[in-house]
């Protein structure tokens, strides 16, 4: 069964790639459809750190304003805990940016926001419980894609931002290149009394990384377990979990009652860290975690896809507008994306090898690595980190071309 109104692009997956990637094409005067599958964005424990480098882009599109107007937390410093001793590691508030913080906002609220503002363009349109099924195709090139039921969506272009479960990925029409992660991380919520003032803490143990993000109510923690070992860690009961954290930060009066109250409190990540070597084909292309699964190491994945989301519009909006065939031009967006997709995972992997999987294998920890003491003894040089991951590698700025809402 065929749609009617064919479009400009398809988009797969309503998430942070995909909805920018909708808003910056209808912006531009392209007829977009977003395809999600959920009937809604709500789902907690998604990645909800929106960096600088983010608020960067709201901020040249005119929307920064009304983006820090809705429910949101802000983090403008990261400290470490190792072997007891406290360490100061990161400072994002010198930043030369509108907003020189990282501001925690559940990612319901950042997709709705996005869904709103994208809905001032006549071209836009989204499509909740909308499951893609296979993608359509003819003539060796990507023509849309198939929905359940037998519907069909056609395009010009179809851009996958479907997450790590990507068509792509489960049908193979992609290579995927695994670097590993030793980890997995079991997130939950504990209460919080008095507000410790915006800081995202880390405690690292012999056996044992626990991690809070001040959320002002409560702290969103995640608790990371050896690859594959969350059913293990999930056998010894919320008492012992809660006992870790309380272990980890002694000094924090966390409440002896509330969350978690039962194992179904925890909820899994399942850590993945690879890269699609080829981002594309004839008529369509992958963006965020379908061409880029990322460590939660610096929560930077919905930052790195937002970024891919802001080169395909820079990259194909014009030419596509002024009716050029987007298959020459889809290389290009992956020569210019891979290369901070390769450095943002080379330091996670790094981090990984060096220190999680270290500690998550029960080897000794006596002292904060040397870097950490160093960054703690010279203030001037958290901003390295802060820059790194608050504004990424190699950001992009809008440059796709706009049409009235």
């Amino acid at each position: 069964m065929a749609h009617d109104n064919a479009r400009d692009i398809a988009i797969v997956g309503g998430g942070p790639a995909g909805m920018m990637a909708g808003l910056l094409f209808a912006r531009a005067g392209l007829r977009v459809t977003v395809l999600e599958k959920h009937a809604d964005f709500f789902r907690d424990f998604r990645g909800d750190t929106v960096h600088p480098s983010t608020m960067e882009v709201l901020d040249e599109l005119g929307m920064l304003r009304r983006f820090l107007q809705r429910p949101h937390d802000r983090l403008d410093r990261a400290e470490i805990r190792v072997a007891g001793r406290d360490y100061a590691v990161g400072d994002l508030s010198h930043l030369p940016v509108a907003a020189p913080f990282i501001a925690m906002m559940p990612q319901w609220e950042f997709l709705d926001f996005l869904r709103d503002e994208a809905g001032a363009f006549a071209g836009f349109s989204l499509r909740m419980e909308s499951r893609a099924e296979a993608l359509i195709e003819e003539s060796g090139r990507t023509a849309g894609v198939r929905l359940a039921g037998g519907e069909e969506l056609r395009a010009r272009l179809t851009i996958m931002a479907d997450g790590r479960d990507s068509l792509v990925r489960t049908q193979g029409l992609l290579p995927v290149e695994a670097l590993g992660a030793p980890m997995d991380v079991l997130w939950f919520h504990l209460g919080q009394g008095d507000n410790p003032g915006g800081a995202l803490r880390g405690s690292v143990d012999t056996g044992r990384m626990v991690i809070l993000i001040d959320r002002g109510s409560y702290w969103q923690t995640a608790l990371l377990v050896p690859k594959g070992g969350a059913e293990a860690v999930k056998a010894r009961g919320v008492r012992w979990v809660r006992e870790q954290v309380a272990a980890a930060f002694p000094d924090i009066p966390f409440p002896e009652h509330g969350e978690p109250d039962s194992i179904d409190d925890l909820k899994l990540l399942s850590v993945a860290l690879d890269r699609l070597t080829r981002w594309h084909r004839p008529g369509l292309l992958a963006i965020g975690d379908a061409a880029h699964a990322m460590s939660p190491i610096g929560g930077i994945g919905i930052n790195l896809a937002i970024q891919d989301a802001v080169a395909a519009a820079n990259l194909l909006a014009g030419p596509m507008v002024a009716g050029t065939d987007p298959d020459p031009l889809l290389a290009s967006i992956q020569a210019r994306r891979m290369f901070p997709t390769r450095v943002i995972q080379a330091a996670q992997k790094a981090a990984q090898d060096a220190i999680i999987g270290r500690v998550l294998s029960g080897e000794a920890i006596t002292r904060a690595p040397l870097p950490v003491r160093v960054l703690d003894r010279f203030p001037l040089l958290r901003r390295v980190p802060g820059r790194a991951i608050g504004l990424g590698v190699r950001r992009e700025r809008v440059r796709s071309p706009t049409v009235s809402g």
